[in-house]
């Protein structure tokens, strides 16, 4: 994987999609947040990562004195599709507020080289982002990201059972933004089936950008 093919997924209702059209893809505290946000995420997890401090320490297990960051500071993206998050998302459970139909969930893609293109401020993670086992990297690894994300696990099919515990935190591993992130940032729009695109359209959204992309969801 060249990092400049490296691409970033990040989930949402349909419902916010005219916002982010306008006004991007907002973190929560910006002034351009989005009144009407439909959340179709766990509200446990999302609370936990407000308040949850991590290091970024780079690899190096003996880097005194790293560097932290607050995980709900960050809008965070996956490197894949088809995330178990996903899977709790279309059917409920855990703390999702109810089951949301593949139909209405979005994938809105942005580009790794747009954000070092733009000297963005982010990090990026090698698993899950409360994980204790993952390690977190700052910019200056972005070069490394290729060889740091493994992408076997990203793309994995399968990742249940005590045995494939790592795997499931590997593929859930995170690219996190500083900051709103601009509308034209957003290459391309995944989504369901035909109705889903063609809703897509409806909202000024050109053919070219969207791609119906069925076996990305459960």
């Amino acid at each position: 994987m060249e990092l400049k093919n490296v691409r970033l997924y990040r989930m949402v209702h349909v419902g916010n999609v005219p916002h982010v059209l306008k006004h991007g893809i907002t973190h929560k505290h910006s002034h351009n947040a989005n009144p009407n946000f439909i959340n179709i995420g766990d509200i446990s997890l999302i609370d936990t990562r407000s308040k949850k401090r991590i290091i970024v320490d780079n690899g190096d297990d003996f880097k005194f004195g790293a560097q932290t960051i607050i995980l709900g500071n960050f809008i965070p993206f996956y490197f894949g599709v088809r995330m178990p998050m996903l899977y709790v998302m279309q059917n409920g459970g855990n703390f999702v507020q109810r089951a949301t139909p593949p139909k209405d969930i979005i994938y809105l893609v942005c580009s790794v080289d747009h954000f070092i293109q733009a000297e963005h401020t982010y990090y990026f993670s090698d698993g899950h982002a409360t994980d204790h086992y993952t390690t977190f990297y700052d910019m200056t690894k972005v070069g490394d990201l290729p060889k740091l994300v493994d992408w076997d696990a990203v793309k994995t099919a399968y990742w249940g059972g005590q045995e494939n515990l790592d795997i499931k935190r590997k593929k859930q591993a995170e690219f996190l933004v500083s900051g709103d992130i601009p509308p034209e940032y957003i290459v391309g729009f995944g989504c369901y089936n035909e109705t889903a695109k063609a809703n897509l359209q409806a909202m000024g959204i050109k053919d070219g950008k969207i791609k119906v992309i069925p076996n990305a969801y459960f």
